[in-house]
């Protein structure tokens, strides 16, 4: 059983980050994070082209987080409030008793073991709060990081292959 039962959207800390919902004040970070184009070059989507895009996609996360669709947080240093990615849950399933993982982070803020510690907690909330037992993630075949932090995660390449994009691998993280 799934526990989406929230009275207000669930803020996760960790030693060094803050991981809180997006607000329209996000609006310049999330449209540097949704333009760049090396963040880009492994997503399936289109690149934000004014900070208008950024403030509209803003608005439809809150709304799918406030009818429990996904939750999706910012990823902000502890410190100094800094913006520097962001990582959602989605495509939650009782049947399969999981959901899907995704993240981003700046450019600027990889390899710093930011989205390591970011992950965890997220991989936390679903096991220990939401109570489901296998999270997913899509990565593309040549995103050499994402795999290799999802491999330190202990999650596993699946033999299974998603069909629609053959160019993205399935690793899964079971409790």
């Amino acid at each position: 059983m799934i526990n989406m039962d929230f009275t207000a959207f669930p803020t996760l800390t960790t030693e060094r980050l803050i991981l809180r919902q997006l607000s329209i004040d996000d609006q310049h970070d999330i449209f540097v994070l949704r333009s760049d184009p090396e963040i880009n070059k492994y997503l399936d989507r289109q690149p934000s082209k004014t900070t208008e895009d950024a403030v509209n996609f803003i608005n439809k996360i809150n709304d799918n987080n406030e009818k429990h669709i996904s939750f999706y947080w910012a990823v902000t240093l502890t410190e100094t409030k800094t913006f520097v990615g962001t990582i959602c849950l989605f495509g939650f399933s009782k049947e399969e008793n999981s959901c899907e993982i995704g993240y981003e982070l700046m450019t600027k803020s990889q390899g710093q073991g930011i989205m390591k510690e970011a992950v965890q907690a997220v991989i936390d909330f679903v096991f220990h709060t939401l109570k489901l037992k296998k999270v997913l993630a899509f990565t593309h075949c040549d995103n050499e990081h994402s795999t290799k932090l999802l491999t330190k995660l202990n999650f596993v390449k699946s033999k299974r292959f998603d069909t629609e994009n053959p160019h993205l691998n399935v690793f899964t993280l079971t409790q």
